[in-house]
């Protein structure tokens, strides 16, 4: 997710590009495109509060204690960074930390040789790779190799509701798909949205495809896509997890106009806390965006989260998380070798510090760092970090979101087919064959 979450739209403009761009200092020499405009080494990141400004204040804090190691950060909205970085990747002028999610995307960039084999400089510091949590290694591995570092924080996706608008109708948040169809009656009749949905994004859309899958097939479905098996996207649960989705469409489950609604723009957000919408499916990141945008709804007490509900006759645990086990960097294999090592002393010594750590909790994430229930108990936030903390620690199950575990061709492939699933273009039963036909790819 996190992130989420995935891949798309145009470039931004380079006006847009220059406003986003920060640079954290200068030296001499460039990389290239990908490269620091006054030397050092580079790295792309998202755009965003409060992100944005942690990573930027962790780079900074790096340079100030590091002068011979320069680091410039740019700044890119997330669908438009998933576009842009494949492009650098494959033209070989990325910049020498590359983000990411792990999973597929980084497999394709691993075997093609892009990115760095981090293997032998984790076993040389085994202090760093003990600080994380033991599964954020799982999507940064390729072939029993490693070629990311985990960091940040786990990001389940989470049911978010409007408690407000939810004790206007006297209804509680729903524990199952039957209770769902209810509530969609109930605040349609209210004149209200039931769930606020981001589609012109996509991999907000796909996430309920996740969910849906997991509760009705069992995680044993998405693994056997994962894996290549023939006809894995055919199984029966793939179909009825469409079906599900066509359900809810044309009982106007979704606001209006949801195709041309944009993640990026906080849009989907902004409905849930001002009251046009009763729910929303999301990251577990949109919590800090909207404690800092939401005009006080998430200090007032008005957010609620619960799991994903339940359906009947469904295989999967409904422990079972999806979502983001952590976000990634890599190192460019194109970088310098003096790039390369700013960038793993970054790693080591300012990506994750104790002032960043704070910062996450701060902003109500739950960083992938052992050892730190203590500051989550003390949080303001403790409530959603813990329910975050024991989603991500006591699922029987977290599957990482489709568009990262996927290659980027069958990601692509996925979300165009997501799209037009919601739009109600296909059938369920066309959209299991068409992503069946994407296996291998």
């Amino acid at each position: 997710m996190k992130q989420f979450q995935s891949s798309r739209r145009s470039l931004l403009p380079l006006a847009a590009l220059t406003r986003f761009a920060v640079m954290a200092t200068a030296a001499c020499g460039t990389s290239g495109p990908g490269g620091a405009a006054g030397g050092g080494a580079s790295m792309w990141f998202l755009s965003g509060e409060p992100n944005q400004t942690t990573i930027q204040k962790a780079v900074d804090a790096f340079v100030s204690s590091n002068p011979d190691n320069k680091i410039s950060v740019t700044y890119f909205q997330n669908d438009a960074f998933k576009t842009k970085i494949k492009t650098a990747i494959g033209a070989g002028q990325a910049p020498t930390i590359v983000y990411g999610w792990g999973g597929g995307t980084l497999k394709t960039y691993a075997e093609a040789e892009q990115v760095e084999d981090l293997t032998s400089w984790f076993d040389a510091n085994p202090e760093l790779k003990d600080k994380f949590f033991p599964s954020s290694f799982g999507a940064a591995t390729v072939n029993g190799k490693i070629y990311a570092l985990p960091n940040q924080y786990i990001a389940p996706i989470v049911l978010f509701y409007n408690k407000e608008l939810f004790e206007k109708a006297g209804a509680q948040p729903p524990k199952t798909w039957d209770d769902v169809m209810s509530l969609v009656k109930t605040f349609n009749d209210m004149g209200v949205a039931p769930f606020s949905l981001g589609g012109q994004s996509r991999w907000t859309s796909m996430m309920w495809l996740q969910y849906l899958l997991d509760r009705i097939g069992g995680p044993e479905v998405f693994k056997a896509i994962f894996e290549g098996k023939p006809n894995a996207w055919m199984d029966p649960a793939v179909a009825e997890t469409g079906a599900k989705v066509q359900e809810l469409v044309p009982a106007d489950g979704f606001i209006k106009g949801f195709s041309s609604i944009t993640a990026d723009s906080k849009a989907d957000q902004a409905l849930l806390f001002t009251g046009k919408a009763a729910m929303m499916l999301h990251g577990s990141w949109t919590y800090g965006a909207m404690k800092k945008d939401g005009q006080n709804f998430v200090q007032d007490g008005k957010l609620g989260f619960v799991g994903f509900p339940t359906l009947p006759g469904g295989k999967g645990d409904p422990k079972n998380g999806v979502g983001n086990p952590a976000q990634y960097m890599s190192i460019s294999a194109k970088a310098t070798d003096e790039e390369k090592e700013t960038a793993k002393k970054f790693f080591k010594d300012g990506i994750m510090t104790d002032t960043v750590i704070d910062a996450y909790i701060n902003s109500g994430s739950v960083p992938i760092v052992n050892g730190i229930e203590d500051k989550l108990a003390s949080s303001e936030d403790k409530d959603f970090l813990n329910f975050v903390y024991d989603l991500g620690k006591n699922a029987p199950n977290f599957q990482q979101s489709w568009d990262q575990a996927l290659s980027p061709t069958a990601a692509e492939a996925l979300l165009n087919n997501i799209d037009q699933l919601f739009l109600k273009s296909i059938t369920p039963q066309q959209f299991a064959e068409n992503m069946n036909a994407t296996l291998g790819k």
